[in-house]
């Protein structure tokens, strides 16, 4: 039986509004992130149904290893949510697994992809650097010019960025995306806007350790994906890497889905129909999230939706 997920809400200075098309009663204004699948400490997705209702993900994944395969990780090792930035995010970078791992108690790294699932005209990215090293880029905060060589790029729906542990990057104004990333809840802001807390205090920023964290490269990280018709449904490789598989699928009518691990992370981001998992049916629609475990062996998708699926 699949996991299906209670979407857990996170209030952002930036954050906005736009959350409710996807079905969700917002707590607050301001709500900048949705964490749809997530056992991380700071956010914990409780389980709708089945035999572990009001249990949260991180229990079950301790309790209960054989529905994910007995994988050897002591932490549930993705995440998904989706963020709607109605106001630029801060300049930031996230270390990887190892400085995490010395540096904030054992935690993951994190390196990211989005999906962008809206953005308005002119609405853009940052990605990088043009800095090439520690010192160029410590001088350029020293003379207040870090901002004008960063890289900038002009997104629109439908487009994946990866982005790496240790690039720096921020996600602007007027943009909604969907994020599959490693577990993990640790930036280091360099820039916030002079941004302030309800408290009127601002925001910490950790410019210390993203200089210790950020890599320096000529080229932006880049991936290409790759498309393909299964079963006449339009089925997008997206990225595959040492820390997550993506795939978004665009589904009309029956699809015969085949697991490709022994869990898999399900968001619907368009449409609804249901899906059919030993016989058993399940309806989902925009805004659901779920996960399909080890005992999930037979399933199939009817309708019309687009899903990102991701998995190790």
């Amino acid at each position: 039986m699949p996991l299906f997920l209670k979407p857990i809400f996170h209030e952002k200075v930036w954050g906005g509004s736009k959350l409710q098309q996807f079905g969700y009663h917002l707590p607050d204004e301001h709500i900048g992130e949705c964490w749809g699948i997530s056992a991380h400490p700071n956010g914990k997705s409780e389980i709708l149904n089945g035999p572990y209702a009001g249990q949260t993900l991180d229990q079950v994944w301790n309790d209960h290893r054989e529905l994910f395969g007995e994988f050897p990780s002591k932490d549930f090792p993705l995440m998904a949510k989706i963020v709607d930035a109605e106001a630029p995010l801060s300049i930031h970078v996230h270390p990887d697994d190892s400085y995490a791992y010395e540096n904030e108690n054992g935690q993951y790294g994190k390196s990211e992809c989005w999906y962008i699932i809206e953005a308005e005209e002119d609405a853009e990215i940052t990605i990088g650097t043009k800095a090439s090293s520690r010192e160029e880029f410590e001088q350029q905060i020293k003379e207040g010019k870090f901002q004008e060589n960063l890289r900038k790029i002009k997104v629109k729906p439908g487009d994946f960025y990866f982005i790496p542990a240790g690039t720096i990057h921020s996600i602007g104004a007027g943009i909604m995306a969907y994020e599959t990333m490693q577990s993990s809840d640790v930036s280091y802001r360099v820039y916030d806007y002079d941004r302030k807390l309800n408290n009127n205090e601002q925001r910490t920023l950790n410019v210390s350790k993203a200089l210790d964290v950020m890599e320096y490269s000529s080229e932006l990280p880049n991936i290409v994906p790759q498309n393909e018709v299964i079963e006449n449904h339009n089925c997008t490789h997206v990225v595959s890497n040492d820390f997550f598989t993506i795939v978004k699928w665009e589904i009309s009518g029956t699809l015969n889905y085949m697991k490709p691990r022994e869990f898999c992370l399900i968001s619907v981001l368009e449409g609804n129909g249901k899906i059919i998992i030993d016989g058993e049916i399940f309806e989902i629609e925009k805004g659901t999230n779920f996960v399909l475990t080890s005992e999930d062996l037979d399933s199939v998708f009817e309708g019309d939706f687009t899903l990102i699926i991701s998995y190790i």
